[in-house]
């Protein structure tokens, strides 16, 4: 009885996954495509929003992804040096220009 407690006691809590969107600038890597996050944060001073940008390198398994699309991630272990986030779905399609 007290060993069940004592496992129920050391269980971890579980991790929220980190989850973002962003467009997709680059998809010229195999397997990997580069995606632009941005924010808007407060500027210290006088308040203004200012747009900040942050460039991510994405594992997309099946190479699906075109420049332009739109792009869910998720934050996942190391894949490589500057890798460790996956795409999870594609929101919305680029449009085709012809």
């Amino acid at each position: 009885m007290s060993h069940q407690k004592n496992i129920e006691q050391t269980k971890k809590p579980v991790k929220a996954v980190r989850t973002l969107s962003g467009r997709v600038v680059s998809n010229k890597m195999h397997k990997t495509i580069t995606v632009t996050i941005e924010r808007q944060v407060s500027h210290p001073l006088y308040g203004k929003f200012i747009r900040r940008r942050t460039k991510l390198h994405v594992h997309d398994e099946t190479n699906e992804c075109k420049q332009g699309d739109l792009v869910l991630i998720q934050e996942c272990r190391p894949l490589s040096k500057t890798k460790s986030w996956r795409m999870v779905k594609v929101l919305e399609r680029a449009l085709e220009v012809a």
